[in-house]
């Protein structure tokens, strides 16, 4: 059996904090991707729903969600 290698760059912190919940989980990210991978093939497609949420502008945090309401006012006085 060939072993293809995956490389992939992410951000330190994702890569940390999904390593922690592999983990918990008693697994490793090599043994996570290749889940993934075997549920990718077996689904033809994502294992999981992808879609933008509707209300997107009421997740973001509190000051966030306020700089945005201020910059729609801004907009309109000019």
């Amino acid at each position: 059996m060939k072993e293809a290698v995956v490389r992939a760059r992410v951000e330190s912190r994702l890569k940390r904090d999904a390593e922690a919940v592999f983990t918990r989980l008693g697994i490793n990210t090599t043994e996570a991707i290749r889940m993934f991978l075997s549920q990718v093939r077996l689904r033809r497609g994502l294992p999981f729903p992808v879609a933008m949420p509707e209300n997107q502008d009421l997740l973001l945090p509190g000051p966030m969600r306020q700089r945005a309401l201020d910059s729609v006012y801004d907009d309109e006085a000019r």
